[in-house]
């Protein structure tokens, strides 16, 4: 991870107190991230430096049966098939039981 554990922990507290965690947030950010890419505003190094932090983000929240890395990297392989737009990334019950997902 980019950022040190302890400063995503307290940007996780500090976006939950702020109550950013709705889906239409979410659903929101995604779409912005892929027309500005459309546009050739927003490059490649600078998609997946956001990826990285949500990524990061979710990570934090990792239940304690799961390796943290492995669900990290679930998480940032879904995060790449989300952002790109095509692919479908089936249910999210497969992070919960730390079942490998689909790619």
């Amino acid at each position: 991870m980019n950022t040190s554990y302890e400063k995503q922990k307290k940007l996780h507290f500090e976006v939950t107190n702020v109550g950013l965690r709705a889906h239409a947030t979410a659903v929101g950010l995604v779409q912005l991230c892929i027309e500005l890419q459309r546009a050739k505003v927003l490059d490649e190094p600078a998609l997946d430096r956001i990826k990285t932090a949500i990524a990061d983000e979710v990570s934090v929240a990792a239940p304690r049966a799961i390796s943290c890395m492995d669900y990290r990297r679930d998480i940032k392989a879904r995060l790449d098939r989300l952002f790109a737009g095509e692919q479908e990334l089936g249910s999210a019950e497969a992070l919960a039981f730390g079942a490998k997902a689909e790619a």
